[in-house]
């Protein structure tokens, strides 16, 4: 299989190259290798229900030509990697930012370079368009096609763990009673007020991604569903953007205008721990759920593991909401 039936390829006279961009240099290894990007270099694995992964046949001038890989390219030097490879996509494939549900990264560190893949989904389908000369072809490909292509030697390597987690959904589930009362802040004084910060610290976790370690899972940084259970007195917490059917929920931007999951607040109607569980057994009911339990109590930890959830303790989550400002 060298080119899918369904490629979309260049039409007219020759597309021409981009102007260079701040990251647009090669960069070199002390064992002799070369790769391309001052600041490092990001590619897009998009990838639909209907269609199955979005590659690109490269230019015979460019690195490893003539392969099937991920649109992307250089950093610029004030972008992040999520950033720099919707950007890159857009460029080269037409990608529309909008419709992409970042899920996760992965990448590539190798000291002085680093490659970053970020791996998102679009409900359904789109028309790429080759908006530059460095796409031979572009190509919506099966997932069980992908091998059957030259691929580039980079993407070679990545794309059997890549695909492992495509479907992958997971959701954290943060026990706010317990999670707030970890800290002697005196929020007993007011205990809407401390469910409001907390919230307000997650709606911002939700936009940066949390490291695939909190999860259990491979990758760098994870963007998953963040759900915060309140109880008692802290449901009276101001959070904006509430949702029809009684809890709030938040949007959150994960780079370059694409959509993260976000953050929802489940209001319990008795105890927190109750709808916890019951959280955990509804996410139980899909294949594909990886369900992680933000809390300290033992006798929750217990029975939400004997539903297939993991556990972490408060103080990883405080960690690294400290780490927002950082």
């Amino acid at each position: 299989m060298s080119i899918p039936s369904d490629s979309v390829l260049p039409q007219g006279a020759p597309m021409p190259r981009r102007p260079l961009g701040s990251g647009d240099e090669w960069v070199m290894l002390p064992d002799g290798r070369r790769f391309w990007g001052a600041f490092g270099a990001a590619g897009l694995l998009v990838h639909a229900p209907d269609a199955g992964v979005l590659l690109q046949h490269r230019a015979g001038y460019s690195h490893f030509g003539g392969t099937w890989g991920l649109p992307g390219g250089a950093r610029h030097s004030d972008e992040s990697a999520v950033e720099g490879a919707i950007r890159e996509a857009a460029e080269e494939a037409g990608v529309p930012g909008d419709r992409l549900r970042v899920q996760f990264t992965s990448v590539l560190d190798l000291d002085v370079w680093t490659y970053t893949t970020v791996v998102a989904s679009v409900e359904e389908r789109f028309e790429p368009v080759i908006g530059d000369a460095e796409s031979i072809a572009l190509a919506w490909v099966p997932i069980d096609e992908v091998d059957d292509l030259p691929l580039h030697p980079g993407f070679a390597a990545s794309w059997p763990e890549l695909r492992a987690q495509l479907r992958a959904a997971p959701t954290l589930i943060i026990d706010a009673a317990n999670v707030v009362g970890s800290r002697p802040d005196a929020w007993w004084k007011d205990r809407p007020g401390a469910a409001q910060r907390l919230a307000a610290s997650l709606e911002r976790l939700a936009a940066r991604g949390v490291p695939a370690a909190l999860l259990e899972l491979p990758g760098h940084t994870w963007w998953p569903r963040l759900v915060l259970v309140l109880e008692g007195e802290a449901k009276q917490a101001t959070i904006p953007s509430p949702s029809a059917s009684g809890s709030a929920a938040t949007g959150a931007s994960a780079g370059g205008g694409s959509s993260s999951a976000g953050l929802t607040i489940e209001l319990a109607s008795t105890d927190g721990d109750s709808r916890i569980r019951e959280l955990v057994s509804l996410a139980a009911e899909h294949s594909d759920s990886v369900t992680v339990v933000v809390t300290a109590d033992r006798a929750l930890a217990d029975s939400v593991r004997a539903l297939g959830a993991r556990v972490v303790g408060p103080r990883a989550l405080l960690e690294l909401i400290d780490t927002l400002d950082s």
